[in-house]
């Protein structure tokens, strides 16, 4: 890893997001619906979260522990990181034909986006700005919980009032009949991870662009680079290393969208993964289904890259990555025991020591209703073990509340877990029933009303003690890495090692200089602390 890397993790700042004794979770405090952006030091400098979550509108969720790592982007937002992320088209502003793009869902969704994007890039597609510019608009819908169809089909009926002409892809794309019967307008329909249906689907109803617009000019030599168009700052990326999952949870339908475990060959990963490298990024974000799963269908096949052989195996790509010299995140981890190996190199300073890791739930019942591995106890050793093999170890994770047949005895339990746990990033969601799932068929669904009053009762305990273990944090120095420069208000937004983007915690430094730029390194020093976020001043 590279020294500012390194130098972070020397300095340890991590969050709790859960009490250290029951006692705390009797203190009436209630969640947020945004983490409000202020320097209590500092109190001229107050300003309200410009980033909205529109996938949890009218929930009482703190912005900074979403359950579901929503990574949507507007038709303006998808243009605007094409622009910022690409070179300069030299053809005529006006004579390539422009195509808008929504992109909805989590970040596996997201890199699809990205891929598609890529690919029109290169058959000499612009990417519009507004409704009103494009020739066509694509929107990748999501379809994981009710909530996100529901707003996939409102965004397909927004492009389709506002374009006309409409290609829907992703998740939700696996429902055509629902979408067209809502939607009949729609042009075209293709399920998740279908990029060439989605590239046929562009040309046939908005031609390519001739060649003889600008003889000079070659898409796949002036546009794009190796690492291709990403909607994400130009510091970090995602990397998606498989698609799929081989698990079958109650409550999930994402097999049936996205299909059983399909891993991506290690040199294939790597490719992406030193491009993106060479194009600037300081961070890559590994995700997946089932990242600790990695290789298993491909029986972690032998292969060769940079000159050596390397096997396409969680562990073996851990290492690989290592050797890049950027930051490296994990998402989506399973607590496998082989995990503990990935640990014991996050313990050496060659990752990230982050672990993204579904729990979903701590009571046997329900675990066992949801078909996850019931055994708890089992996890909070393993937990115990990563801490000692990694003192710096920070776990983020989200739980389900409210799932079918949980009692309030079930849910208790998993209050009492996360005392014991002391899991670093809690989020947590109501559960709601999703069109094909198994859980829909269980017995003893739990009212709305009881669901959100002990989600409410899970954050109110994870945010009271997050204030305390970060108020712990004052006085000490940080590695962070700039996001975003408020010129305003002097501030650097930014992210330590224990923040991933859009779903943790921020840093906010003051008093910054011009020569503080966006994907920079800083040492910094923490000077206070709110629920979730830290405050700090850099010296230069």
């Amino acid at each position: 890893m590279p020294n500012t890397s390194t130098e972070s993790l020397n300095t340890t700042v991590t969050t709790s997001s859960v009490p250290t004794s029951p006692a705390s979770a009797s203190i009436a405090s209630m969640p947020k619906n945004t983490a409000t952006i202020f320097n209590p030091a500092k109190p001229n400098i107050a300003r309200e979260s410009s980033q909205a979550d529109v996938s949890q509108a009218n929930t009482n969720q703190p912005y900074h522990h979403k359950a579901n790592h929503n990574q949507n982007r507007s038709i303006e937002q998808s243009s605007d990181a094409t622009l910022a992320n690409s070179a300069t088209i030299d053809a005529p502003v006006n004579a390539a034909p422009k195509i808008g793009f929504v992109s909805l869902g989590c970040p596996k969704a997201l890199v699809d986006s990205e891929r598609i994007i890529t690919e029109l890039s290169r058959d000499g597609y612009q990417v519009a700005s507004d409704y009103e510019g494009a020739d066509l608009v694509v929107v990748n819908t999501c379809g994981f919980i009710e909530s996100a169809v529901q707003e996939s089909l409102d965004a397909i009926g927004e492009a389709i009032s506002k374009n006309g002409k409409v290609i829907v892809t992703g998740c939700l794309g696996k429902e055509a009949d629902k979408i067209r019967a809502m939607h009949p307008a729609v042009l075209s329909v293709t399920g998740a991870h279908a990029y060439d249906e989605v590239i046929t689907a562009v040309s046939q109803h908005v031609p390519k662009p001739k060649r003889d617009i600008d003889s000079n000019y070659d898409p796949k030599i002036d546009l794009i680079n190796e690492a291709g168009i990403k909607l994400t700052p130009s510091h970090y990326a995602y990397l998606k290393i498989s698609e799929g999952c081989n698990h079958r949870c109650t409550f999930c339908i994402i097999p049936s969208l996205r299909g059983d475990l399909v891993s991506r060959p290690i040199d294939s990963v790597m490719n992406e993964a030193m491009a993106l490298k060479n194009a600037g990024v300081k961070e890559l974000l590994i995700i997946s289904q089932d990242t600790s799963a990695y290789g298993l269908d491909l029986k972690y096949k032998t292969s060769f890259w940079n000159g050596m052989p390397l096997k396409s195996k969680f562990y073996d790509l851990c290492q690989a990555l290592n050797d890049l010299g950027i930051w490296v995140r994990l998402h989506y981890v399973y607590p496998y025991p082989h995990v503990d190996k990935v640990v014991e190199l996050m313990g050496e300073k060659k990752l990230l020591p982050y672990l993204d890791i579904p729990f979903q739930h701590a009571s046997h019942s329900v675990l066992k209703a949801m078909k996850r591995p019931a055994h708890s106890e089992n996890t909070l050793a393993r937990i115990e073990a990563w801490r000692e093999i990694c003192p710096d170890i920070v776990i983020r994770s989200t739980f389900v509340v409210g799932f079918p047949g949980e009692t309030e005895e079930d849910f208790q339990c998993l209050l009492d877990w996360l005392v014991e746990a002391r899991l670093d990033r809690v989020g947590a969601f109501t559960y709601s029933e999703v069109e094909g799932a198994v859980a829909n068929d269980l017995p003893n669904h739990v009212p709305e009303d009881v669901k959100q009053e002990r989600y409410e009762r899970l954050m109110t305990l994870q945010q009271e003690i997050s204030a305390q273990k970060l108020q712990e944090k004052v006085g000490k120095t940080l590695m962070v890495l700039v996001d975003e420069i408020d010129d305003e208000e002097g501030i650097a937004i930014c992210r330590s090692y224990a923040d991933a983007p859009e779903i943790d915690g921020h840093v906010y430094v003051d008093d910054i200089t011009a020569q503080v730029k966006v994907g920079q390194f800083l040492t910094v020093t923490i000077d206070d602390a709110s629920e979730y976020d830290l405050f700090a001043s850099y010296k230069g």
